[in-house]
C-alpha cells in the first residue's frame, strides 16, 4: 500500500503550548509527524507538518478536531491531503 500524506498547517497569534496541543491530537490518533517547520514572524506562529494518514480512515474528524482546537486556542488549523496540496500550489 502506497503512504498517504496530508499537509496539516497552524497559523495566529504565538502562545506557549501550540506544538504540544497540536502534536497531542496527532499521537492519540497514532498519526506520525514525517515532516515539521515552524516559525515565528513578529508576534504570529506558523507552523507546517507533513503526516502519514495511511492507516486513517476519517481524514474528516480529524479536521473536525483540530478545528475545535484551534478556536479553543485561538489559531487556524487546516488538513489536506498532500495530493490536493500540490495541486493547489503549483505554479
Amino acid at each position: 500500500m502506497q503512504m498517504r500524506k496530508a499537509i496539516v498547517s497552524v497559523i495566529g497569534k504565538d502562545q506557549v503550548g501550540i506544538i504540544a496541543k497540536v502534536t497531542t491530537v496527532l499521537a492519540e490518533r497514532n498519526i506520525n509527524i514525517l515532516d515539521i517547520s515552524q516559525t515565528i514572524l513578529q508576534d504570529f506562529f506558523t507552523m507546517m507538518m507533513v503526516i502519514d494518514v495511511t492507516e486513517l480512515k476519517d481524514l474528516e474528524s480529524l479536521q473536525q478536531e483540530l478545528n475545535d482546537l484551534g478556536k479553543s486556542i485561538g489559531v487556524v488549523i487546516t488538513v489536506q491531503l498532500e495530493e490536493i496540496f500540490r495541486a493547489m500550489h503549483r505554479v
